[in-house]
């Protein structure tokens, strides 16, 4: 029937499904069903923090910096954006982003314009910031492409609107606000929770 999988169909029982097995047979009544969904989204947010990072540390480049370098060049041209609106793009304190704009243009990544009492007006790629971030995000997102290639076309979108739903449900019940990150960063408390492993 439609919508029914066929027992040859399904994926073998995992670590994940014994888990949730156990619980049934210990606590008789007492609701597993999202231990499937979000113990898996938990491993998964793991893999693939950790896998971002080792990434990272490959290309040269920290998260921090990744992540306003392609706040900038998403901005478009001429890559250029003031202190506020990288606040409000990123959704990290005016601290944080001082920081990262000191850090970055000591680099020679970016280049800020000043008033002459020090606070920074606006914020823009250099050329050597623009070379850097096209080249990681190409070879980022090629690497991560690779990462999902075992999906069909169709389980990737299918994926990809399931995720969606899940995640609006999420911020919706919680109240919660989230930036993805400018090139989709795993969020990195996400991945390095205990709760992980608390099933």
């Amino acid at each position: 029937m439609t919508g029914h999988r066929k027992p040859e169909d399904r994926q073998r029982p995992d670590a994940v499904d014994q888990i949730a097995l156990a619980w049934s047979r210990e606590r008789p009544g007492t609701p597993v069903e999202s231990i499937g969904v979000i113990t898996r989204v938990w491993r998964a947010a793991k893999l693939l923090g950790d896998e971002r990072r080792r990434t990272l540390s490959r290309l040269g480049i920290d998260g921090a910096t990744l992540d306003l370098l392609s706040t900038l060049r998403r901005h478009g041209a001429p890559y250029e954006m003031t202190p506020a609106e990288l606040k409000r793009a990123t959704l990290v304190t005016a601290g944080a982003i001082s920081q990262r704009v000191v850090r970055a243009e000591a680099a020679g990544l970016v280049q800020a314009e000043r008033t002459t009492g020090g606070r920074t007006l606006t914020v823009r790629l250099t050329d050597q910031g623009n070379r850097q971030i096209e080249d990681c995000v190409t070879r980022l997102l090629v690497h991560e492409d690779s990462l999902i290639s075992h999906l069909s076309p169709q389980e990737r979108e299918a994926l990809t609107e399931l995720l969606r739903k899940f995640l609006d449900g999420l911020i919706e019940r919680l109240g919660a606000d989230t930036n993805p990150g400018q090139v989709g960063e795993p969020s990195s408390s996400m991945a390095t929770d205990p709760a992980a492993r608390a099933h």
